[in-house]
């Protein structure tokens, strides 16, 4: 490793959707590249300039910017790294960190939900969607989640979702009856096929938070479509701006783990 720089050794490393975006070229790669954003295991040795972590620390990271995880051994920036506390697996660190603190910047900075608000959440029993309804119970909202089958509503429902609908419903109407003429914040990550649905979602002056484009990208769109639903707002964040500075991965990985060490937020590896 160079300055700023750790050589960890993984234990585990995560697999997410957007890597397939990466396999895809639908988010380019600079080539030569390594694949994979996620992973945790042991600091085998830093560059000069690293005092935040030591070689023997367990260690888990999301570093989508810098690809490589894919790998037994990696060199990346130590900036990257957070230590895991003792009573979190590497297993359950290389699942969380990119999904879980997803749902902490949708939570907490796109949109900061408050205890009473009413959210609607698209791929409730995703990876972040899973993650994202139960914190934001633990908030005190209240979460109407959207699910493509009846295994996936159940789930949702056991995962801090106070309703969960299929997308075959019509969720919009669904949506306004259950929510009162509509929600604050829709968070979705479909994209294409869910975008309209989801500013029908919402209440005047609301934000849609589209963070994700499973279905494709959201095509062009024109402005009047915000204003004649109620003067809406929508923004595309990406975790990695809310990152960039160490002390917000150091306040969202505490955030994070504190509600994974308390049983409030269960991180699930199914395979």
């Amino acid at each position: 490793p160079k300055a700023g720089e750790a050589r960890v050794a993984h234990r585990a490393i995560g697999l997410n959707f957007i890597d397939v975006y990466h396999r895809t070229g639908l988010y380019p790669m600079t080539l030569p590249s390594g694949l994979g954003g996620e992973g945790a295991g042991v600091v085998m040795s830093v560059g000069p300039g690293v005092t935040h972590v030591r070689p023997g620390d367990r260690v888990a990271y999301t570093a989508s910017g810098s690809l490589g995880s894919y790998a037994e051994e990696r060199v990346l920036d130590a900036r990257s790294l957070v230590r895991l506390p003792d009573t979190i697996s590497e297993q359950t660190g290389a699942a969380m960190m990119l999904k879980g603190l997803t749902a902490w910047y949708l939570l907490k900075r796109s949109y900061k939900v408050a205890a009473g608000d009413w959210i609607l959440l698209h791929a409730a029993a995703g990876g972040v969607g899973l993650i994202a309804a139960q914190w934001a119970r633990e908030l005190g909202a209240r979460v109407i989640g959207v699910v493509g089958s009846a295994a996936k509503r159940e789930l949702a429902l056991a995962h801090g979702c106070e309703h969960a609908l299929l997308d075959s419903e019509d969720v919009p109407r669904r949506v306004r009856e259950l929510a009162g003429g509509g929600v604050p914040v829709v968070y979705d990550s479909v994209g294409r096929t869910t975008f309209f649905q989801s500013l029908d979602c919402l209440r005047p002056h609301g934000l849609l938070v589209s963070f994700g484009n499973s279905s494709g990208r959201v095509e062009p769109f024109g402005l009047h479509e915000l204003q004649k639903r109620g003067s809406l707002y929508v923004t595309r964040p990406t975790l990695q701006d809310f990152i960039r500075e160490r002390s917000d991965l150091e306040a969202g990985s505490s955030e994070l783990f504190d509600l994974v060490q308390r049983g409030r937020v269960q991180i699930h590896v199914n395979q």
